[in-house]
C-alpha cells in the first residue's frame, strides 16, 4: 500500500488545513464515519464535505493540544528512547484516494518497520480511557492511519490532566482496517452523489436538525410516510422506559438519603455516598420583572426552538 504527500502543513493556515480536509475523510473523521462520535453526526460530516456547513474551529481543548504536542511527542522518546520524527503533511491514500492522513510523527519499530505516532491530550475526567486501552475513537482514527499508510503499528502517547502521561503501542488489524475501509468508501460515495446518510440517535444529529430546521411554517401539515408509524412506537415505547428508570433512580436516591439523614457522606464498599448543602445564587426573575419591568425588559433576551411532541388526535 502506498500513499502520496499532497500537502505541506508546516505554514498551512488552519483555514486552508479545513479545505484540503474536505477533499478526503481524515483520521479523526473515522469515528464519526462509524457512528461513534461523541461529538459530531456522520450527516454533519456529509454537510462540510459537501460545503453545505462550514467545518468547526478548533476550540481550546485542540489548541492546546497542538501547543502541548511536541511536549508528548518528546516525553515519549525519554521515557522509550525511540526517536520520533515530527511529520507536517497530508497524506493521501494511492489505493482509495478519498482517505487522507494529517501524522504527528512516524517512528521505526524494531520488528514491524516504519510506525506511526500519535500524540494527544486529555481531560483527567478521561483518565479511566486510558487505563486499559485507548480511547475507541482514537482506535479508529491510527487504524485509518495505517491504513492510508500500509504501516503495520502505531504508538500513541497522551498527557492526561497535565501531570498524568500515558502511552500504548497499537497493532495493525486488517479486519478493522477492511471494515473501516468499506465504511468511508459507502460514506464518500454519499458526499459524491450529494445524497445525506441516515440520521442515527446522537446528540450531533438532533444538533444538526436543530440547526438545519430551526423554524416551522406555522399552521402547516404534511402526511408522515407509513415507517413514521414504526418511529412513533419506537417513542412511545422509549419514553415509558425512560420514566420507569427515571422512577427507579429516583427511588434509590430517596432511600439512600434516608439512610444518610442528617450525615453528610456516607461509604458502601468503594463507594462515597454525598448529600451536600449547596449555596447557589440565581436570579429572581419573576421578582425582577414584577418590580423593575423596564430593566427586566432591557436585558431579557427572548428565544425560539421547536418543540417537538406526540399526541393522538
Amino acid at each position: 500500500m502506498s500513499f502520496t504527500v499532497i500537502a505541506n502543513t508546516e505554514t498551512m493556515p488552519y483555514m486552508d488545513w479545513l479545505e484540503h480536509r474536505k477533499a478526503g475523510i481524515g483520521g479523526s473523521d473515522a469515528a464519526v464515519v462509524c457512528g461513534i462520535s461523541r461529538y459530531k453526526s456522520p450527516v454533519e460530516l456529509w454537510m462540510e464535505k459537501t460545503h453545505q456547513m462550514p467545518a468547526r474551529e478548533a476550540g481550546e481543548a485542540a489548541y492546546w493540544g497542538t501547543q502541548l504536542e511536541g511536549l508528548v511527542r518528546a516525553e515519549f522518546t525519554k521515557r522509550t528512547g525511540i526517536e520520533v520524527e515530527h511529520r507536517m503533511e497530508l497524506l493521501r491514500s494511492d489505493e482509495h484516494p478519498f482517505m487522507q492522513a494529517n501524522l504527528d510523527g512516524t517512528c521505526v519499530h524494531p520488528e514491524l518497520g516504519p510506525c506511526i505516532f500519535e500524540a494527544k491530550t486529555a481531560s483527567a475526567f478521561k483518565a479511566g480511557e486510558w487505563e486499559d486501552g485507548i480511547p475507541d475513537e482514537y482506535f479508529l482514527q491510527v487504524q485509518h492511519y495505517m491504513a492510508v499508510t500500509g504501516y503495520g503499528c502505531c504508538y500513541i502517547a497522551a498527557l492526561i490532566g497535565g501531570n498524568t502521561f500515558r502511552w500504548k503501542f497499537v497493532p495493525r488489524d486488517e479486519e478493522l482496517i477492511a471494515m473501516l475501509v468499506q465504511l468511508e468508501a459507502d460514506f464518500w460515495q454519499h458526499v459524491q452523489s450529494e445524497t445525506p446518510p441516515p440520521l442515527d440517535g446522537s446528540n450531533a444529529s438532533a444538533r444538526f436538525l436543530a440547526e438545519r430546521f430551526p423554524n416551522s411554517m406555522s399552521n402547516s401539515r404534511i402526511e408522515l410516510p407509513n415507517q413514521a408509524e414504526h418511529l412513533i412506537h419506537q417513542y412511545d415505547e422509549a419514553s415509558q422506559q425512560i420514566k420507569l428508570l427515571t422512577e427507579r433512580k429516583q427511588e434509590a436516591e430517596n432511600l439512600l438519603k434516608e439512610m444518610l439523614g442528617s450525615h453528610e457522606t456516607g461509604t458502601s464498599g468503594d463507594h462515597l455516598v454525598t448529600w451536600k448543602n449547596v449555596v447557589q445564587e440565581r436570579l429572581d426573575t419573576k421578582t425582577l420583572k414584577a418590580e423593575h419591568p423596564t430593566l427586566y425588559k432591557k436585558y431579557a433576551n427572548p428565544t425560539s426552538c421547536r418543540r417537538f411532541t406526540i399526541k393522538n388526535l
